[in-house]
C-alpha cells in the first residue's frame, strides 16, 4: 500500500501547459479513478507518477518519499496497459515472469510470485498457453499478472478495458474490483467512461480542459456536482438544463414557470443568468395540467427497468424524464412534468455549482 501525493505539479510540451501547478492526495490502498474526456490530462498525469512523462515543476511522493527524480523501475509502481503488449511466442508463465527475470530475480521465487498471483486472477490453469490460444479478457488478466508479479507499491491502470467488447468489459471491471480487494493495494484508474468510474471509485477525479473540476466518492459527484461540466458529464442521460431567473425562493423558467428549489437563493448573487439543472429521475410525469409545467412526448427510450421519456416544454426546451419501465406514454402524448425541487441544483456563469444543504 502507498500514499501517493502529488504537490504543485505542472507540465508542459514546448508553449502549451498541459498540467498546471495540480495538487492532489491519493490514500494508501484506495482505488482512485482518473475520469474526464480525450485530452483533458489524465493519461498524461498518470504517466508522470509512472516516470514515464518528466514534471516540469512540483514534486511527486509516494509515503512521503521524493520520486519524481527516480527513473519508472524504481519508483515501486507498475502499469497496466490499454494494450496487453504480451509476447506472442511465450507461455502466459512466461510472459508473467520476463520482468523478474530481467532483474535477476531467483528462480524459485519468480515461480512463487507467478503461481499467486495466477491463483488471484483464476489462470492458473491457462499457465502454459500462449496468447493467441486466449480470450481478450484473459489476455488482460495476463497483463495485470505481469503488474502484480513485480509486488508494487501501487498499480497504475490506462484504460485497461477499451478493447474489450461490452459483455467482457462488465465482467473484467468485476474481476479488477474482487482483484482489488485481494491484494489490499493503492490503485489508480484512468478512464473516459463515466460507467467505469461510477462502479470501480472509492473516489473520482474530474478532469477537463487539463485542470481537476471535481474529487470525490461516486455518489458525491453524482448527487452533488461541483461544475455544470461534471453535471453534464457525470450521469447518463445527462442532467437536463434550463434558463431560470430568480425570484425570493424560487426560480422562474423563461416560459413563466415557476420552481420551487430546495437551493438556498437568498445566498446567491441575483444575476439572471443561472442555469438549473435537474436530473431525469428527479422529474416526474403526470397528466397534463397537473404539474409544474406541460409538454408533449417526442421520443420514448425503453430500457428494460425504466423509460426514458423525451419531452418538449413550451420554450421549446427538450427535457428527459423517467418513468417506469411499463409506462404506457407513447411519441405525441400530452404530459404534464413536476420538478422534485429537493433536487434541483443551480448553476451560475461561470459554471460553479449551488445545491441543497442537507446531503443529496
Amino acid at each position: 500500500m502507498a500514499l501517493i501525493e502529488l504537490v504543485n505539479i505542472s507540465k508542459q510540451y514546448g508553449a502549451v501547459q498541459v498540467i498546471d501547478n495540480l495538487s492532489l492526495t491519493i490514500n494508501s490502498n484506495e482505488f482512485m479513478v482518473f475520469l474526464g474526456p480525450s485530452g483533458c490530462g489524465k493519461s498524461t498525469l498518470l504517466r508522470m507518477i509512472a516516470g514515464l512523462e518528466s514534471i516540469d515543476g512540483g514534486e511527486i511522493r509516494i509515503d512521503g518519499k521524493r520520486i519524481d527524480h527516480l527513473p519508472p523501475g524504481e519508483r515501486g509502481i507498475a502499469m497496466v496497459f490499454q494494450h496487453y503488449a504480451l509476447y506472442p511466442h511465450m507461455s502466459v508463465r512466461d510472459n508473467m515472469a520476463f520482468g523478474l527475470r530481467n532483474i535477476g530475480v531467483d528462480e524459485a521465487e519468480i515461480a512463487r510470485r507467478v503461481t499467486e498471483a495466477a491463483k488471484v486472477l483464476v489462470l492458473d490453469k491457462l499457465l502454459d498457453r500462449k496468447p493467441g490460444q486466449l480470450s481478450g479478457g484473459q489476455r488482460q488478466r495476463v497483463a495485470i499478472g505481469r503488474a502484480i508479479v513485480k509486488e508494487p507499491q501501487a498499480f497504475l491502470f490506462d484504460e485497461p478495458l477499451s478493447n474489450l467488447d461490452a459483455a467482457l468489459r462488465v465482467r473484467t471491471r468485476v474481476e479488477l474490483a474482487q482483484l482489488h480487494n485481494r491484494v489490499k493495494s493503492t490503485m489508480v484508474f484512468v478512464t473516459h467512461d463515466q460507467i467505469e468510474a461510477m462502479t470501480l471509485a472509492h473516489r473520482i477525479v474530474v478532469m477537463n480542459n487539463r485542470r481537476i473540476e471535481q474529487v470525490g466518492t461516486p455518489m458525491e459527484i453524482y448527487a452533488r456536482p461541483a461544475t455544470r461540466f461534471v453535471a453534464e458529464f457525470v450521469g447518463s442521460p445527462a442532467m437536463n438544463f434550463l434558463p431560470v431567473k430568480l425570484d425570493r425562493d424560487f426560480v422562474r423558467l423563461t416560459d413563466g414557470t415557476t420552481v420551487h428549489t430546495a437551493v438556498p437563493i437568498k445566498e446567491l448573487a441575483p444575476a439572471s443568468d443561472y442555469t438549473m439543472g435537474v436530473r431525469a429521475e428527479a422529474i416526474s410525469i403526470g397528466r397534463s395540467g397537473t404539474g409544474d409545467t406541460d409538454a408533449v412526448v417526442e421520443v420514448i427510450e425503453r430500457l428494460g427497468d425504466r423509460t426514458l421519456v423525451y419531452a418538449r416544454i413550451a420554450d421549446n426546451s427538450l427535457l428527459v424524464a423517467e418513468a417506469k419501465g411499463d409506462s404506457p406514454l407513447a411519441p405525441g402524448a400530452a404530459v404534464a412534468l413536476t420538478f422534485d425541487g429537493r433536487r434541483t441544483h443551480l448553476f451560475d456563469a461561470a459554471g460553479r455549482g449551488y445545491h441543497t444543504a442537507e446531503a443529496a
